[in-house]
């Protein structure tokens, strides 16, 4: 049983196995869902919410699904034509009886059941107590075919209700099929099939055209395409060159390739993710927490009020019959069962999760869509989140040295870093960095690198990085829209690259479509001013700030909260973890991004898609949308018919409309993101 006390909040593998509480204890102190790390032990497979629904993995077919309501309904039919024909004797009177409680069995007896499990668990009053003391009622009363139909609609409902959950959790669970089991693996001349749980790192693996990659590693052909789907949401073909990262759940589109394996199947970026989603549920809506304790106070007083609209009436009406005010205060539980609540509106919540997963955004819980409805700002990093991230030296520019000096110093000392600004300048070196001696390197946060290259100090990075070291340096470079890497030989200015990267396609689009949502929009960068200020004129965001160290950009977000705005941060690199930790809604761009952003994020956009973040806003709207429709449709239809029927305008076929049938407008509804399109 999931438990929605926030204290008591596990995660579980897709064995079952419970997992340490690492990622919850990164991102929590924001959500209040505190969790406690924990020991491995196995939870049952079957889950069911705090409302007493179980809509466990089933292998049922849909007729075994119906089958109980279909031999419940047929001899329901049968019962009412013997009533029709046959005349009343105490012969059949006692035959009429049996069949009903017969027809009664399929559809009501698991419902009794589940009541007395409540009650042994301590939850008293459940709808499913509801049901039972209405239905039982109802045969005392001699109203049989109401008792019936009351529980054969309930069934159906709880069938449909099955149904749609399952359809709900369809596109969050298909990422579980992109994990392979077996992996080819090449032991020598020969390629073994071995279990992918079984592969160390460093051995080969064997991919043919067609298959799915199980583990993450380092292609080892020349060249490969592949379908990235499983991690980004999007089929579009990515190709990719000898050593480069190939990921699992990847799906190899041409010839054979080899790939070495650089990471254990647990570690892979593919069980990171799905083990987000798993988590993904454990995590409620502030609403759907209300509903869930609304739902437990609210219980208890109906079974209260039936109790007074059956016994009160005895001291004020002359002619009072006590069948008839039953009859009146069963058709008030009935009418009262939470139903509609405490299911359409996770299956709403979830349904958005699902909508978001489909569209290649994962969202860590339902608490997070609400957030992303209610956003005001979006704040961006600028380089890997507007940009490309991918640099190219434009200009190189050597000052009492040889430009080839400059270039294979430099690049050199690059290659200890993992920077994209780094590997442009080594692409542009061309191997002539190789077999220089590189020692004692420090990489200074916000500012470059710091290091000795052939027993000379170089220092490599931006004006700040040379302010720190009081080298001056020609300040005209200051203007360029351009990102600049300053270098320093011995403490002297010896030269700069000129390095540009290119805006992403739909990034322009983004911008307008959030300010079309009234959605402020502020980039925090790293870079220059000058360059920050160039990106932000060409895509039309409201506030830009270049400069910044990662401290800054910090500031700039809590100067944002103190303002009672409700933020969204969204980042890709390592340093871009504390912002995005510190935002309402942190939103990690890039999938295939920094570990450390996408473990401390809230949202996951896959595909690297600025655009994505209007999305998520989107999916975030619809779902509150649905959920507060849901709930005034509940809450009006049931005032409606309780007044009715405890006023003995209503029978018991309105009742059985106020809750099956609200449930099942309210559960359509609810479905209707999971056909949306964004």
């Amino acid at each position: 049983m999931i438990n929605t006390d926030p204290k008591h909040q596990h995660k579980y593998d897709v064995n079952g196995k419970q997992l340490c509480c690492t990622l919850e204890e990164k991102i929590n102190s924001k959500t209040n869902n505190q969790t406690g790390c924990c020991s491995t032990h196995n939870e049952p497979e079957n889950h069911s919410d705090d409302d007493g629904h179980e809509h466990s993995e089933t292998n049922q077919s849909i007729f075994q699904m119906f089958l109980p309501a279909i031999i419940s309904f047929t001899l329901l039919l049968i019962a009412i034509g013997f009533d029709n024909y046959f005349p009343q004797t105490w012969f059949t009177a006692w035959v009429r009886i049996g069949w009903y409680i017969v027809a009664y069995i399929p559809v009501g007896l698991p419902v009794i059941k589940e009541a007395f499990e409540s009650i042994r668990k301590g939850e008293v009053f459940s709808e499913f107590l509801l049901m039972s003391i209405a239905t039982i009622g109802a045969f005392a009363i001699g109203e049989y075919p109401e008792g019936v139909a009351v529980m054969l609609f309930y069934a159906v409902g709880e069938v449909f209700q099955t149904l749609a959950v399952q359809r709900a959790k369809s596109n969050i669970k298909a990422l579980l099929d992109q994990r392979p089991d077996t992996a080819t693996v090449m032991e020598g001349e020969n390629a073994v099939s071995k279990k992918a749980s079984e592969i160390t790192i460093g051995e080969i693996i064997q991919l043919k055209p067609g298959e799915k990659l199980a583990l993450d590693g380092k292609l080892l052909s020349d060249t490969a395409s592949f379908n990235t789907a499983a991690l980004t949401g999007e089929s579009k073909p990515d190709t990719k060159q000898k050593d480069e990262t190939v990921l699992a759940g990847m799906i190899n589109l041409n010839t054979v390739v080899l790939v070495e394996v650089t990471t254990a199947y647990t570690d892979s970026k593919l069980s990171k993710i799905l083990e987000m989603v798993q988590e993904a549920t454990a995590k409620k809506a502030p609403t759907e927490l209300f509903i869930r304790k609304f739902a437990k106070i609210y219980t208890p007083i109906v079974v209260f009020l039936a109790i007074v609209i059956c016994v009160l009436p005895m001291l004020f009406v002359d002619n009072y019959v006590f069948s008839d005010w039953l009859y009146r205060a069963l058709i008030f539980l009935v009418i009262s069962c939470p139903c509609a609540l405490v299911i359409s509106i996770p299956l709403g919540y979830f349904g958005g999760i699902g909508a978001a997963s489909k569209n290649g955004i994962l969202v860590k819980g339902s608490n997070f869509l609400d957030i992303m409805a209610s956003i005001q700002v979006v704040v961006m990093d600028k380089t890997g989140t507007l940009t490309k991230g991918v640099f190219k030296v434009q200009k190189v520019v050597a000052m009492d040295i040889s430009e080839a000096d400059l270039v294979k110093f430099t690049a050199a000392l690059e290659t200890k870093s993992t920077h994209p600004v780094g590997t442009a300048i080594i692409e542009y070196a061309k191997g002539t960095e190789k077999n220089i001696t590189v020692t004692d390197v420090e990489e200074i946060a916000g500012h470059g690198l710091k290091g000795k290259v052939d027993g000379n100090e170089i220092l490599a990075g931006n004006v700040k990085l040379m302010k720190k070291f009081n080298i001056s340096y020609d300040v005209e470079i200051d203007n360029t829209p351009f990102t600049i890497i300053v270098i320093a030989i011995n403490q002297k200015y010896s030269g700069y690259f000129l390095i540009a990267d290119e805006i992403k396609e739909d990034a322009k689009e983004a911008i307008e479509s959030l300010h079309k949502i009234n959605v402020k929009t502020v980039m925090l960068s790293g870079d220059k001013q000058a360059v920050v200020d160039a990106v932000a004129k060409e895509l039309n965001i409201d506030q830009a700030f270049g400069d910044l160290l990662p401290e800054n950009k910090v500031e700039k977000v809590e100067a944002l909260k103190n303002e009672h705005l409700h933020i969204a941060f969204v980042g890709d690199g390592v340093n871009d973890a504390p912002v995005v930790a510190l935002a309402d809604a942190g939103i990690a761009m890039g999938g295939l991004g920094s570990d450390a952003t996408i473990e401390t994020a809230d949202i996951v956009i896959q595909n690297d898609q600025p655009y994505k973040i209007y999305t998520a806003i989107n999916i975030g709207k619809k779902t509150k949308q649905i959920v507060y429709q849901n709930i005034g449709l509940a809450f009006a239809v049931k005032a409606i018919v309780l007044v009715l029927g405890a006023g003995g305008l209503a029978t018991m076929w309105e009742a059985v409309f106020a809750d099956v049938g609200v449930a099942m407008l309210a559960i359509l509804n609810a479905i209707r993101i999971q056909r949306m399109k964004f």
